[in-house]
Protein backbone atom coordinates (compact mmCIF):
# COMPACT_ATOMS: atom_id res chain seq x y z
CA UNK A 1 0.00 0.00 0.00
CA UNK A 2 1.19 3.50 -0.77
CA UNK A 3 2.18 5.35 2.41
CA UNK A 4 2.30 8.91 1.15
CA UNK A 5 -1.15 9.51 2.66
CA UNK A 6 0.78 9.99 5.91
CA UNK A 7 2.01 13.27 4.39
CA UNK A 8 -1.54 14.53 3.78
CA UNK A 9 -2.53 17.24 6.25
CA UNK A 10 -5.80 18.09 4.49
CA UNK A 11 -7.85 15.92 2.15
CA UNK A 12 -10.71 17.69 0.39
CA UNK A 13 -13.36 15.99 -1.70
CA UNK A 14 -15.87 18.03 -3.68
CA UNK A 15 -19.00 16.75 -5.37
CA UNK A 16 -22.50 17.90 -6.24
CA UNK A 17 -23.71 14.82 -4.34
CA UNK A 18 -22.18 15.57 -0.94
CA UNK A 19 -25.17 15.51 1.44
CA UNK A 20 -27.30 15.59 -1.74
CA UNK A 21 -28.54 12.17 -2.84
CA UNK A 22 -29.10 12.03 -6.58
CA UNK A 23 -27.44 8.92 -7.98
CA UNK A 24 -24.57 6.50 -7.75
CA UNK A 25 -21.94 9.10 -6.90
CA UNK A 26 -23.69 9.66 -3.58
CA UNK A 27 -23.22 5.96 -2.84
CA UNK A 28 -19.55 6.12 -3.85
CA UNK A 29 -18.79 9.02 -1.52
CA UNK A 30 -21.03 8.10 1.40
CA UNK A 31 -19.87 4.48 1.55
CA UNK A 32 -16.20 5.40 1.07
CA UNK A 33 -16.25 8.08 3.77
CA UNK A 34 -16.04 5.72 6.74
CA UNK A 35 -12.81 4.11 5.52
CA UNK A 36 -11.21 7.45 4.69
CA UNK A 37 -12.32 8.93 8.01
CA UNK A 38 -10.68 6.10 9.93
CA UNK A 39 -7.32 7.11 8.45
CA UNK A 40 -7.58 10.88 8.06
CA UNK A 41 -9.95 11.76 10.94
CA UNK A 42 -11.13 15.38 10.60
CA UNK A 43 -8.40 16.17 8.10
CA UNK A 44 -10.97 14.80 5.64
CA UNK A 45 -13.41 17.51 4.51
CA UNK A 46 -16.26 17.01 2.05
CA UNK A 47 -17.65 20.01 0.20
CA UNK A 48 -21.10 20.01 -1.37
CA UNK A 49 -23.74 22.47 -2.62
CA UNK A 50 -26.12 24.13 -0.19
CA UNK A 51 -29.29 23.64 -2.21
CA UNK A 52 -31.49 23.34 0.88
CA UNK A 53 -33.81 25.63 2.81
CA UNK A 54 -35.42 25.80 6.25
CA UNK A 55 -38.59 24.36 4.73
CA UNK A 56 -36.67 21.58 2.97
CA UNK A 57 -33.48 20.86 4.95
CA UNK A 58 -30.98 18.22 3.92
CA UNK A 59 -31.79 14.91 5.65
CA UNK A 60 -28.12 14.00 5.43
CA UNK A 61 -26.45 17.06 7.04
CA UNK A 62 -26.15 17.88 10.74
CA UNK A 63 -24.97 21.48 11.24
CA UNK A 64 -22.50 22.23 14.03
CA UNK A 65 -22.07 25.46 15.99
CA UNK A 66 -18.56 24.56 17.13
CA UNK A 67 -16.87 22.67 14.28
CA UNK A 68 -14.29 24.88 12.49
CA UNK A 69 -15.79 27.85 14.32
CA UNK A 70 -12.60 29.91 14.28
CA UNK A 71 -12.22 29.59 10.52
CA UNK A 72 -15.89 30.46 9.98
CA UNK A 73 -15.49 33.69 11.94
CA UNK A 74 -12.43 34.72 9.95
CA UNK A 75 -13.00 33.12 6.54
CA UNK A 76 -13.41 36.43 4.65
CA UNK A 77 -15.29 34.73 1.82
CA UNK A 78 -16.49 36.81 -1.17
CA UNK A 79 -19.90 38.45 -0.97
CA UNK A 80 -22.66 36.04 -1.94
CA UNK A 81 -20.69 32.97 -0.91
CA UNK A 82 -21.93 31.52 2.38
CA UNK A 83 -21.09 28.24 4.05
CA UNK A 84 -22.45 25.96 6.73
CA UNK A 85 -20.21 23.51 8.56
CA UNK A 86 -21.35 20.24 10.07
CA UNK A 87 -21.18 16.51 9.66
CA UNK A 88 -22.48 14.26 6.93
CA UNK A 89 -24.93 11.94 8.68
CA UNK A 90 -23.47 8.70 7.34
CA UNK A 91 -21.16 6.03 8.79
CA UNK A 92 -17.98 7.81 9.88
CA UNK A 93 -19.73 11.19 10.16
CA UNK A 94 -17.06 13.14 8.27
CA UNK A 95 -16.81 16.92 8.26
CA UNK A 96 -19.00 18.43 5.54
CA UNK A 97 -19.18 22.01 4.32
CA UNK A 98 -22.23 23.09 2.34
CA UNK A 99 -21.63 26.06 0.05
CA UNK A 100 -24.25 28.62 -0.98
CA UNK A 101 -22.80 29.85 -4.27
CA UNK A 102 -25.35 32.37 -5.60
CA UNK A 103 -22.82 35.18 -5.54
CA UNK A 104 -20.57 33.43 -8.07
CA UNK A 105 -22.88 34.11 -11.02
CA UNK A 106 -22.02 37.80 -11.20
CA UNK A 107 -18.39 36.99 -12.03
CA UNK A 108 -18.99 34.07 -14.35
CA UNK A 109 -18.05 35.87 -17.59
CA UNK A 110 -14.68 36.90 -16.19
CA UNK A 111 -14.16 33.39 -14.81
CA UNK A 112 -15.02 31.76 -18.14
CA UNK A 113 -12.65 34.11 -19.93
CA UNK A 114 -9.88 33.20 -17.51
CA UNK A 115 -10.53 29.49 -18.03
CA UNK A 116 -10.21 30.01 -21.77
CA UNK A 117 -6.97 31.91 -21.41
CA UNK A 118 -5.37 29.46 -18.98
CA UNK A 119 -6.76 26.09 -20.01
CA UNK A 120 -8.59 26.50 -23.31
CA UNK A 121 -12.01 25.76 -21.77
CA UNK A 122 -14.68 26.79 -24.28
CA UNK A 123 -17.74 27.96 -22.32
CA UNK A 124 -19.18 29.90 -25.26
CA UNK A 125 -21.85 27.32 -26.08
CA UNK A 126 -22.81 26.58 -22.46
CA UNK A 127 -26.45 25.93 -21.60
CA UNK A 128 -28.58 24.09 -19.08
CA UNK A 129 -26.86 23.25 -15.80
CA UNK A 130 -23.37 24.34 -16.90
CA UNK A 131 -23.47 27.71 -15.10
CA UNK A 132 -24.79 26.15 -11.91
CA UNK A 133 -22.14 23.42 -11.84
CA UNK A 134 -19.34 25.88 -12.52
CA UNK A 135 -20.58 28.34 -9.90
CA UNK A 136 -20.54 25.63 -7.26
CA UNK A 137 -17.14 24.35 -8.41
CA UNK A 138 -15.53 27.78 -8.23
CA UNK A 139 -17.04 28.40 -4.80
CA UNK A 140 -15.67 25.06 -3.60
CA UNK A 141 -12.17 26.03 -4.71
CA UNK A 142 -12.42 29.35 -2.87
CA UNK A 143 -13.45 27.54 0.32
CA UNK A 144 -10.54 25.12 0.03
CA UNK A 145 -8.07 27.95 -0.52
CA UNK A 146 -9.51 29.86 2.46
CA UNK A 147 -9.13 26.86 4.78
CA UNK A 148 -5.57 26.15 3.61
CA UNK A 149 -4.55 29.77 4.14
CA UNK A 150 -6.27 30.16 7.51
CA UNK A 151 -4.84 26.93 8.94
CA UNK A 152 -1.41 27.76 7.44
CA UNK A 153 -1.28 24.27 5.96
CA UNK A 154 1.59 23.61 3.57
CA UNK A 155 -0.15 23.25 0.15
CA UNK A 156 2.28 20.48 -0.75
CA UNK A 157 0.59 18.39 1.97
CA UNK A 158 -2.92 18.96 0.62
CA UNK A 159 -4.86 16.73 -1.80
CA UNK A 160 -8.09 17.95 -3.42
CA UNK A 161 -10.32 15.42 -5.17
CA UNK A 162 -12.97 16.71 -7.59
CA UNK A 163 -15.80 14.52 -8.92
CA UNK A 164 -17.35 14.87 -12.39
CA UNK A 165 -17.51 17.85 -14.75
CA UNK A 166 -19.67 19.74 -12.24
CA UNK A 167 -16.57 20.32 -10.09
CA UNK A 168 -13.98 20.51 -12.88
CA UNK A 169 -13.77 24.30 -13.03
CA UNK A 170 -13.04 24.35 -9.31
CA UNK A 171 -10.10 22.02 -9.87
CA UNK A 172 -8.72 24.24 -12.61
CA UNK A 173 -9.22 27.37 -10.52
CA UNK A 174 -7.42 25.82 -7.52
CA UNK A 175 -4.60 24.71 -9.80
CA UNK A 176 -4.20 28.29 -11.05
CA UNK A 177 -4.51 30.04 -7.69
CA UNK A 178 -2.77 27.53 -5.41
CA UNK A 179 -0.51 25.41 -7.63
CA UNK A 180 1.14 23.61 -4.73
CA UNK A 181 -2.04 21.59 -4.00
CA UNK A 182 -2.14 18.09 -5.50
CA UNK A 183 -5.32 17.65 -7.55
CA UNK A 184 -7.26 14.53 -8.47
CA UNK A 185 -10.09 14.61 -11.00
CA UNK A 186 -12.53 11.69 -11.25
CA UNK A 187 -14.95 11.17 -14.10
CA UNK A 188 -17.65 8.67 -13.23
CA UNK A 189 -18.97 8.79 -16.80
CA UNK A 190 -17.70 11.06 -19.55
CA UNK A 191 -20.18 13.75 -20.51
CA UNK A 192 -19.75 13.04 -24.22
CA UNK A 193 -19.99 9.25 -23.79
CA UNK A 194 -23.26 9.62 -21.89
CA UNK A 195 -24.51 11.99 -24.60
CA UNK A 196 -23.63 9.55 -27.38
CA UNK A 197 -25.67 6.87 -25.62
CA UNK A 198 -28.49 9.25 -24.78
CA UNK A 199 -28.82 10.11 -28.47
CA UNK A 200 -29.19 6.46 -29.43
CA UNK A 201 -25.81 6.18 -31.13
CA UNK A 202 -23.76 2.96 -30.86
CA UNK A 203 -21.02 3.74 -28.36
CA UNK A 204 -19.15 0.44 -28.27
CA UNK A 205 -19.12 -0.88 -31.82
CA UNK A 206 -18.00 2.54 -33.05
CA UNK A 207 -15.91 3.73 -30.08
CA UNK A 208 -12.58 3.56 -31.92
CA UNK A 209 -14.06 5.69 -34.71
CA UNK A 210 -15.27 8.51 -32.48
CA UNK A 211 -13.39 11.73 -31.91
CA UNK A 212 -14.51 13.36 -28.67
CA UNK A 213 -14.19 16.96 -29.90
CA UNK A 214 -16.03 16.17 -33.12
CA UNK A 215 -18.85 14.38 -31.32
CA UNK A 216 -19.14 17.23 -28.81
CA UNK A 217 -19.69 19.68 -31.67
CA UNK A 218 -22.24 17.37 -33.32
CA UNK A 219 -24.20 16.82 -30.10
CA UNK A 220 -23.96 20.42 -28.81
CA UNK A 221 -21.79 19.34 -25.86
CA UNK A 222 -18.76 21.56 -26.47
CA UNK A 223 -18.77 23.34 -23.09
CA UNK A 224 -19.05 20.33 -20.79
CA UNK A 225 -16.71 18.22 -22.93
CA UNK A 226 -14.13 21.00 -23.16
CA UNK A 227 -14.22 21.52 -19.39
CA UNK A 228 -14.00 17.83 -18.59
CA UNK A 229 -11.16 17.29 -21.06
CA UNK A 230 -9.20 20.22 -19.62
CA UNK A 231 -9.63 18.85 -16.10
CA UNK A 232 -8.53 15.36 -17.16
CA UNK A 233 -5.39 16.70 -18.82
CA UNK A 234 -4.47 19.19 -16.12
CA UNK A 235 -5.19 17.16 -12.99
CA UNK A 236 -2.16 15.76 -11.22
CA UNK A 237 -3.98 12.44 -11.29
CA UNK A 238 -6.97 11.60 -13.51
CA UNK A 239 -9.11 8.65 -12.41
CA UNK A 240 -12.26 6.77 -13.30
CA UNK A 241 -14.22 3.92 -11.77
CA UNK A 242 -13.81 0.97 -14.16
CA UNK A 243 -11.95 -0.40 -17.16
CA UNK A 244 -15.10 0.18 -19.24
CA UNK A 245 -15.00 3.91 -18.58
CA UNK A 246 -11.21 4.03 -18.81
CA UNK A 247 -11.49 2.79 -22.42
CA UNK A 248 -14.16 5.41 -23.07
CA UNK A 249 -12.14 8.23 -21.52
CA UNK A 250 -8.98 7.27 -23.36
CA UNK A 251 -10.76 7.43 -26.71
CA UNK A 252 -12.98 10.48 -26.13
CA UNK A 253 -10.75 12.58 -23.87
CA UNK A 254 -7.42 11.39 -25.24
CA UNK A 255 -5.89 10.38 -21.91
CA UNK A 256 -5.89 7.07 -19.99
CA UNK A 257 -7.09 7.41 -16.38
CA UNK A 258 -6.09 5.41 -13.33
CA UNK A 259 -8.91 3.02 -12.35
CA UNK A 260 -10.23 3.40 -8.79
CA UNK A 261 -13.10 0.85 -8.57
CA UNK A 262 -16.07 1.49 -6.33
CA UNK A 263 -16.38 -0.44 -3.10
CA UNK A 264 -19.22 -0.93 -0.65
CA UNK A 265 -19.69 -0.91 3.12
CA UNK A 266 -21.30 -4.07 4.45
CA UNK A 267 -22.60 -2.25 7.52
CA UNK A 268 -25.70 -1.41 5.42
CA UNK A 269 -26.57 -5.13 5.36
CA UNK A 270 -28.64 -6.78 8.13
CA UNK A 271 -26.64 -9.12 10.35
CA UNK A 272 -27.08 -12.87 9.96
CA UNK A 273 -29.08 -12.80 13.17
CA UNK A 274 -31.54 -10.25 11.75
CA UNK A 275 -31.53 -11.23 8.09
CA UNK A 276 -34.37 -13.75 8.21
CA UNK A 277 -36.67 -11.25 9.93
CA UNK A 278 -35.70 -8.56 7.41
CA UNK A 279 -36.50 -10.88 4.50
CA UNK A 280 -39.85 -11.89 5.98
CA UNK A 281 -40.82 -8.25 6.64
CA UNK A 282 -39.91 -7.27 3.08
CA UNK A 283 -41.85 -10.09 1.45
CA UNK A 284 -44.90 -9.46 3.63
CA UNK A 285 -44.99 -5.82 2.59
CA UNK A 286 -44.46 -6.73 -1.06
CA UNK A 287 -47.36 -9.21 -0.99
CA UNK A 288 -49.59 -6.72 0.84
CA UNK A 289 -48.95 -3.98 -1.74
CA UNK A 290 -49.29 -6.23 -4.77
CA UNK A 291 -52.38 -7.92 -3.34
CA UNK A 292 -54.05 -4.54 -2.76
CA UNK A 293 -53.11 -3.46 -6.30
CA UNK A 294 -53.94 -6.59 -8.30
CA UNK A 295 -56.34 -8.50 -6.08
CA UNK A 296 -54.14 -11.58 -6.55
CA UNK A 297 -52.97 -13.61 -3.57
CA UNK A 298 -49.44 -14.65 -4.47
CA UNK A 299 -48.08 -17.89 -2.97
CA UNK A 300 -45.23 -17.76 -0.49
CA UNK A 301 -42.81 -19.34 -2.99
CA UNK A 302 -43.39 -16.62 -5.58
CA UNK A 303 -40.13 -15.76 -7.33
CA UNK A 304 -39.51 -12.05 -6.81
CA UNK A 305 -37.14 -10.24 -9.17
CA UNK A 306 -36.41 -6.55 -9.60
CA UNK A 307 -34.37 -3.91 -11.34
CA UNK A 308 -33.62 -0.49 -9.90
CA UNK A 309 -31.55 2.63 -10.38
CA UNK A 310 -31.71 5.93 -12.17
CA UNK A 311 -34.44 6.53 -14.75
CA UNK A 312 -32.34 6.04 -17.88
CA UNK A 313 -34.51 3.74 -19.95
CA UNK A 314 -31.89 2.58 -22.46
CA UNK A 315 -28.65 3.19 -20.58
CA UNK A 316 -29.73 1.24 -17.50
CA UNK A 317 -31.16 -1.57 -19.63
CA UNK A 318 -34.72 -1.16 -18.39
CA UNK A 319 -35.93 -1.79 -21.95
CA UNK A 320 -34.06 -5.10 -22.11
CA UNK A 321 -35.23 -6.11 -18.64
CA UNK A 322 -38.89 -5.67 -19.62
CA UNK A 323 -38.39 -7.50 -22.91
CA UNK A 324 -36.62 -10.35 -21.12
CA UNK A 325 -39.59 -10.65 -18.75
CA UNK A 326 -41.89 -11.10 -21.76
CA UNK A 327 -39.55 -13.84 -22.98
CA UNK A 328 -39.55 -15.41 -19.51
CA UNK A 329 -43.34 -15.59 -19.61
CA UNK A 330 -43.11 -17.50 -22.90
CA UNK A 331 -40.74 -19.99 -21.22
CA UNK A 332 -43.50 -20.88 -18.73
CA UNK A 333 -41.46 -20.58 -15.51
CA UNK A 334 -41.89 -23.18 -12.80
CA UNK A 335 -43.19 -20.68 -10.25
CA UNK A 336 -45.19 -17.48 -10.34
CA UNK A 337 -42.89 -14.53 -10.98
CA UNK A 338 -43.40 -11.08 -9.53
CA UNK A 339 -41.12 -8.55 -11.25
CA UNK A 340 -40.54 -4.99 -10.05
CA UNK A 341 -39.18 -1.86 -11.67
CA UNK A 342 -37.94 0.30 -8.78
CA UNK A 343 -37.01 3.36 -10.82
CA UNK A 344 -37.89 6.91 -9.71
CA UNK A 345 -39.59 8.88 -12.47
CA UNK A 346 -41.74 12.02 -12.63
CA UNK A 347 -43.85 10.84 -9.74
CA UNK A 348 -47.06 12.59 -8.79
CA UNK A 349 -47.42 10.87 -5.42
CA UNK A 350 -48.94 7.61 -4.19
CA UNK A 351 -52.14 6.29 -5.75
CA UNK A 352 -54.94 7.24 -3.39
CA UNK A 353 -56.99 4.14 -4.21
CA UNK A 354 -54.05 1.86 -3.46
CA UNK A 355 -53.16 3.69 -0.26
CA UNK A 356 -56.79 3.40 0.86
CA UNK A 357 -56.91 -0.35 0.27
CA UNK A 358 -53.62 -0.81 2.12
CA UNK A 359 -54.92 1.17 5.07
CA UNK A 360 -58.12 -0.89 5.12
CA UNK A 361 -56.32 -4.18 4.55
CA UNK A 362 -58.51 -5.04 1.55
CA UNK A 363 -57.36 -6.86 -1.59
CA UNK A 364 -59.40 -6.19 -4.71
CA UNK A 365 -58.16 -5.51 -8.20
CA UNK A 366 -57.70 -1.85 -9.10
CA UNK A 367 -57.69 -0.30 -12.54
CA UNK A 368 -54.28 -0.17 -14.19
CA UNK A 369 -52.92 -2.78 -11.81
CA UNK A 370 -49.30 -2.38 -12.93
CA UNK A 371 -48.26 0.85 -11.19
CA UNK A 372 -48.15 1.94 -7.55
CA UNK A 373 -47.84 5.73 -7.84
CA UNK A 374 -49.24 8.44 -10.08
CA UNK A 375 -47.15 9.77 -12.95
CA UNK A 376 -47.17 13.37 -14.11
CA UNK A 377 -46.31 12.19 -17.62
CA UNK A 378 -48.28 8.97 -17.70
CA UNK A 379 -48.53 8.63 -21.50
CA UNK A 380 -44.93 9.67 -22.16
CA UNK A 381 -43.16 7.64 -19.51
CA UNK A 382 -41.18 4.96 -21.43
CA UNK A 383 -41.34 2.32 -18.70
CA UNK A 384 -45.08 2.65 -18.26
CA UNK A 385 -45.61 2.69 -22.01
CA UNK A 386 -43.55 -0.48 -22.58
CA UNK A 387 -45.25 -2.40 -19.76
CA UNK A 388 -48.60 -1.73 -21.42
CA UNK A 389 -47.27 -2.54 -24.89
CA UNK A 390 -46.12 -5.93 -23.61
CA UNK A 391 -49.61 -6.45 -22.13
CA UNK A 392 -48.64 -7.70 -18.70
CA UNK A 393 -52.06 -8.51 -17.26
CA UNK A 394 -51.06 -9.06 -13.62
CA UNK A 395 -54.10 -11.28 -13.11
CA UNK A 396 -54.38 -14.64 -11.40
CA UNK A 397 -53.56 -16.56 -14.58
CA UNK A 398 -50.34 -14.64 -15.32
CA UNK A 399 -47.08 -16.53 -14.79
CA UNK A 400 -45.14 -13.23 -14.85
CA UNK A 401 -46.53 -10.02 -13.34
CA UNK A 402 -44.77 -6.67 -13.60
CA UNK A 403 -45.14 -3.83 -11.10
CA UNK A 404 -43.78 -0.33 -11.74
CA UNK A 405 -42.77 1.66 -8.65
CA UNK A 406 -41.82 5.11 -10.05
CA UNK A 407 -40.64 6.76 -6.83
CA UNK A 408 -37.71 6.95 -4.44
CA UNK A 409 -37.96 4.22 -1.85
CA UNK A 410 -36.92 6.44 1.03
CA UNK A 411 -39.22 4.97 3.65
CA UNK A 412 -41.93 7.59 3.13
CA UNK A 413 -43.28 6.99 -0.38
CA UNK A 414 -46.86 6.49 0.82
CA UNK A 415 -47.21 2.91 -0.43
CA UNK A 416 -44.30 0.68 0.60
CA UNK A 417 -43.02 3.07 3.28
CA UNK A 418 -39.83 1.02 3.41
CA UNK A 419 -36.40 1.97 2.11
CA UNK A 420 -34.85 0.21 -0.86
CA UNK A 421 -32.38 -1.46 1.49
CA UNK A 422 -35.31 -2.69 3.60
CA UNK A 423 -36.97 -4.23 0.55
CA UNK A 424 -33.83 -5.74 -0.99
CA UNK A 425 -33.60 -8.78 1.34
CA UNK A 426 -37.06 -9.94 0.21
CA UNK A 427 -35.97 -10.35 -3.41
CA UNK A 428 -34.83 -13.62 -4.95
CA UNK A 429 -32.94 -12.10 -7.88
CA UNK A 430 -32.05 -8.74 -9.42
CA UNK A 431 -31.42 -7.95 -13.07
CA UNK A 432 -29.42 -5.00 -14.38
CA UNK A 433 -29.27 -5.31 -18.16
CA UNK A 434 -26.99 -2.29 -18.42
CA UNK A 435 -26.01 -0.67 -21.69
CA UNK A 436 -24.13 2.32 -20.24
CA UNK A 437 -22.97 1.64 -16.69
CA UNK A 438 -19.51 2.95 -15.73
CA UNK A 439 -19.56 0.90 -12.52
CA UNK A 440 -22.91 -0.42 -11.33
CA UNK A 441 -23.65 -0.04 -7.64
CA UNK A 442 -27.05 -1.67 -7.88
CA UNK A 443 -25.73 -5.19 -8.65
CA UNK A 444 -23.01 -4.77 -6.01
CA UNK A 445 -25.62 -3.72 -3.44
CA UNK A 446 -27.70 -6.74 -4.42
CA UNK A 447 -24.97 -9.33 -3.87
CA UNK A 448 -23.97 -7.57 -0.64
CA UNK A 449 -27.50 -8.35 0.59
CA UNK A 450 -27.10 -11.98 -0.50
CA UNK A 451 -29.37 -11.55 -3.53
CA UNK A 452 -27.87 -13.02 -6.73
CA UNK A 453 -27.82 -10.72 -9.72
CA UNK A 454 -27.59 -10.61 -13.51
CA UNK A 455 -25.44 -7.88 -15.03
CA UNK A 456 -23.71 -7.36 -18.38
CA UNK A 457 -20.26 -7.04 -19.89
CA UNK A 458 -20.95 -3.34 -20.49
CA UNK A 459 -21.10 -2.62 -16.74
CA UNK A 460 -17.92 -1.90 -14.83
CA UNK A 461 -19.05 -4.24 -12.07
CA UNK A 462 -19.67 -6.99 -14.61
CA UNK A 463 -16.17 -6.58 -16.01
CA UNK A 464 -14.73 -6.69 -12.48
CA UNK A 465 -16.60 -9.95 -11.77
CA UNK A 466 -15.09 -11.45 -14.92
CA UNK A 467 -11.65 -10.45 -13.66
CA UNK A 468 -12.06 -12.35 -10.39
CA UNK A 469 -14.14 -15.24 -11.83
CA UNK A 470 -13.66 -15.87 -15.58
CA UNK A 471 -16.72 -18.16 -15.75
CA UNK A 472 -19.19 -16.65 -13.28
CA UNK A 473 -22.41 -18.46 -12.37
CA UNK A 474 -24.99 -18.04 -9.67
CA UNK A 475 -23.55 -20.94 -7.68
CA UNK A 476 -19.88 -19.97 -7.82
CA UNK A 477 -20.16 -16.20 -7.30
CA UNK A 478 -23.84 -15.24 -7.20
CA UNK A 479 -23.54 -13.34 -10.48
CA UNK A 480 -24.33 -14.07 -14.11
CA UNK A 481 -22.61 -11.74 -16.57
CA UNK A 482 -24.44 -11.59 -19.91
CA UNK A 483 -22.51 -10.47 -22.97
CA UNK A 484 -24.02 -7.32 -24.39
CA UNK A 485 -22.93 -5.35 -27.45
CA UNK A 486 -24.45 -2.75 -29.73
CA UNK A 487 -25.69 -5.49 -32.03
CA UNK A 488 -26.93 -8.42 -29.91
CA UNK A 489 -30.01 -6.99 -28.17
CA UNK A 490 -32.27 -9.96 -28.89
CA UNK A 491 -29.69 -12.57 -27.93
CA UNK A 492 -28.89 -10.77 -24.67
CA UNK A 493 -32.58 -10.50 -23.76
CA UNK A 494 -33.00 -14.22 -24.46
CA UNK A 495 -30.00 -15.01 -22.26
CA UNK A 496 -31.34 -12.94 -19.37
CA UNK A 497 -34.72 -14.69 -19.65
CA UNK A 498 -32.94 -18.05 -19.58
CA UNK A 499 -30.96 -17.01 -16.48
CA UNK A 500 -34.16 -16.04 -14.68
CA UNK A 501 -35.94 -19.26 -15.69
CA UNK A 502 -33.01 -21.38 -14.58
CA UNK A 503 -32.65 -19.75 -11.20
CA UNK A 504 -36.41 -19.75 -10.68
CA UNK A 505 -36.35 -23.57 -10.89
CA UNK A 506 -33.12 -24.07 -8.92
CA UNK A 507 -33.13 -26.45 -5.98
CA UNK A 508 -33.18 -25.15 -2.42
CA UNK A 509 -29.55 -26.26 -2.02
CA UNK A 510 -28.42 -24.40 -5.15
CA UNK A 511 -30.40 -21.32 -4.14
CA UNK A 512 -28.68 -21.27 -0.77
CA UNK A 513 -25.32 -21.78 -2.44
CA UNK A 514 -26.01 -18.88 -4.80
CA UNK A 515 -26.98 -16.54 -1.98
CA UNK A 516 -23.86 -17.43 -0.02
CA UNK A 517 -21.72 -17.01 -3.14
CA UNK A 518 -23.25 -13.59 -3.76
CA UNK A 519 -22.33 -12.41 -0.27
CA UNK A 520 -18.80 -13.80 -0.70
CA UNK A 521 -18.37 -11.82 -3.93
CA UNK A 522 -19.49 -8.63 -2.20
CA UNK A 523 -16.97 -9.27 0.56
CA UNK A 524 -14.22 -8.94 -2.07
CA UNK A 525 -15.46 -5.47 -3.04
CA UNK A 526 -15.38 -3.71 0.31
CA UNK A 527 -13.80 -0.30 0.65
CA UNK A 528 -11.25 -1.82 2.99
CA UNK A 529 -9.94 -3.65 -0.10
CA UNK A 530 -10.54 -0.98 -2.75
CA UNK A 531 -9.36 2.10 -0.86
CA UNK A 532 -5.77 1.22 -1.81
CA UNK A 533 -6.51 2.45 -5.34
CA UNK A 534 -7.39 5.88 -3.95
CA UNK A 535 -4.20 5.95 -1.91
CA UNK A 536 -2.31 5.25 -5.12
CA UNK A 537 -4.14 8.17 -6.76
CA UNK A 538 -3.22 10.46 -3.86
CA UNK A 539 0.42 9.35 -4.05
CA UNK A 540 0.55 9.85 -7.80
CA UNK A 541 -0.95 13.32 -7.48
CA UNK A 542 1.47 14.35 -4.75
CA UNK A 543 4.46 13.04 -6.68
CA UNK A 544 3.39 14.69 -9.94
CA UNK A 545 2.71 17.99 -8.18
CA UNK A 546 6.07 17.88 -6.39
CA UNK A 547 7.84 17.16 -9.66
CA UNK A 548 6.12 20.05 -11.42
CA UNK A 549 6.88 22.45 -8.58
CA UNK A 550 10.55 21.45 -8.55
CA UNK A 551 10.73 21.94 -12.30
CA UNK A 552 9.06 25.36 -12.07
CA UNK A 553 11.50 26.45 -9.33
CA UNK A 554 14.60 25.61 -11.34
Amino acid sequence: MCNCNQEIDLLFESSWEVCNKIGGIYTVLSSKAKTLKERFKDKLIFIGPDVWSEEHPSPYFVESNTLMRSWLRNAMLPEGLDVRVGRWDIPGRPVAILVKFDGMYSSKDAAYGRMWDLFGVDSLHAYGDYDEGCAFARASAIVMESIINYTKTDPSHVVALFNEWTTAMGMLQLKADMPGVATVFTTHATSIGRSICGNGKPLYDQLKNYNGDQMAAELNMEAKHSLEKAAAWNADCFTTVSDVTADEAEQLLGIRPLVTPNGFELNFVPSKKNYKAAREASRKRIFDVVGALTGVEYPEDTFIVATSGRCEYRNKGIDMYLDSLARLSALNPSRKVLAFVFVPAWCGGPREDLAKQLAEGTHSRLDDAVITHRLNNYCDDPVNRRIHELAFANDDSAKVSVIYVPCYLDGADGIFDMTYYDILPGLDLTVFASYYEPWGYTPLESVAFGVPTVTTTLAGFGRWVLDIEPAPTFTNCGVEVVERTDSNYSEAADRIAACMASYCSASAADTLKAREAAAATAAKAQWSDFIKYYYTAFCDALEVRAGKMNKDNK
